[in-house]
């Protein structure tokens, strides 16, 4: 008997127009594994733009909205109203978006950081637990399969202890002052009303701090960083330095930064424990390298003899095919589809379905935050 797939999830989006970049990652993710159709959107703040921008990618006319707040309105009303929204605008417009969406009981998928500040993060938290709706963020790099494995690792005690965690993102595209050409993902990136207090480190440190703590579980406690932005008349930091200290002992560092010359898209994560180390890059997704306390290093391949369940889960194609950047993406919103039909169903949400969440991304904030604190104070360490 052949079994019938549940009806797609009918998404909106807000954000993400022509020009924009993360817009068509977030449609092209959605449409992987075919479990959403796009039926709306505001996809500009501009009405012209917005119009324009939903002709483009073929939404009906009378469901491409001016503004945000008149399509969390009509949508709620519509008998086929959108069940889920996207939200890609600049980091200062999640906060208000969500809020429309969310006390009108529609789910959110929102692109990183949560919001441009921390209060503002504290009061979505509980705009979203009063709907009692879903939130998810799109920290994409949890779901890379060899990602989810050492995440798996590190909980089954194959490194013991954690000791060490050594994170880095480094890029180089903000090396020369590109905001000042007219780049519109520049722009809005190192303006401090739209992007918030962090630069760099609100761009990717985030990126670089969710990815520590998804995969060793652990806590931050304090840090202490050392924040400078290198080019000229830039207001916000371009490249930071970042002393970690978690609770129960372990202790990090980690360094982001969009002027290193050389580094296109360069994350890596080295975790160490009392009995053994892993190590992964994003430019190298498919392999981790795990390290036995006294044992040769050992490489692990998504798709080869030592990948595991977890790693196998979230994998699309056979060993040797590259899966990245848009298969994570793809595997967000695929385990926010489950999510969904879940509540759709009125069922508790499976247990393994995983991704981040709004706690995630206020933590995240919180980190920005005390980033921009503790180097206003000379690099003090300070509480999160």
């Amino acid at each position: 008997m052949t079994e019938t797939k549940p009806a797609r999830i009918r998404l909106g989006m807000v954000g993400g127009g022509k020009d924009a970049f993360i817009g068509a990652v977030h449609r092209i993710a959605a449409r992987i594994d075919d479990d959403y159709e796009l039926v709306a959107g505001a996809l500009s703040s501009t009405p012209e733009k917005a119009r324009a921008s939903g002709a483009m990618i073929g939404l009906p006319a009378d469901r491409t909205y001016d503004d945000y707040v008149t399509m969390a309105k009509r949508e709620a009303r519509r008998k086929n109203g959108i069940e889920a929204v996207a939200i890609v605008t600049p980091n200062h417009m999640h906060a208000p978006v969500a809020r429309e969406f969310l006390k009108r009981g529609i789910h959110v998928i929102c692109d990183k950081p949560l919001t441009a500040t921390l209060a503002e993060a504290k009061r979505l938290q509980k705009a979203a637990a009063d709907s009692g709706t879903l939130f998810v963020l799109t920290h994409n790099y949890t779901a890379y399969p060899m990602i989810r494995q050492a995440r798996a690792m590190v909980a089954d005690g194959r490194l013991g202890k954690i000791r060490v965690v050594q994170v880095e993102y480094a890029q180089d595209w903000l090396a020369t002052p590109v905001e000042a050409t007219g780049s519109k993902q520049a722009g809005w990136r190192t303006d401090p009303a739209q992007s918030g207090a962090g630069g760099a480190t609100g761009d990717i440190g985030t990126h670089a701090f969710n990815i520590a703590g998804f995969v060793t579980g652990l806590r931050l406690e304090s840090l202490a960083a050392d924040l400078q932005h290198f080019v000229p008349g830039r207001k916000l930091d371009d490249n930071a330095n970042v002393l970690l200290r978690y609770e129960g002992g372990a202790r990090g560092m980690l360094w982001c930064s969009q002027v290193a010359t050389g580094n296109e898209n360069a994350l890596r994560l080295r975790v160490y424990g009392e009995t053994g180390g892993l190590e992964w890059e994003q430019e190298e997704p498919n392999r981790l390298w795990y390290t036995p306390l006294g044992q040769p290093k050992q490489l692990l391949t998504r798709g080869g003899a030592g990948a595991d369940a977890n790693a196998a889960r979230v994998s699309r194609t056979p060993g040797g095919h590259p899966e990245g950047y848009l298969e994570g993406f793809a595997n967000i919103y695929a385990e926010a589809a489950r999510a969904i039909r879940a509540r759709r169903a009125h069922e508790p949400v499976p247990a393994e379905v995983l991704y981040p969440t709004l706690e995630d991304g206020v933590a995240g904030v919180a980190f920005v935050e005390a980033c921009v604190r503790s180097s206003a104070r000379n690099g003090a360490w300070v509480t999160l």
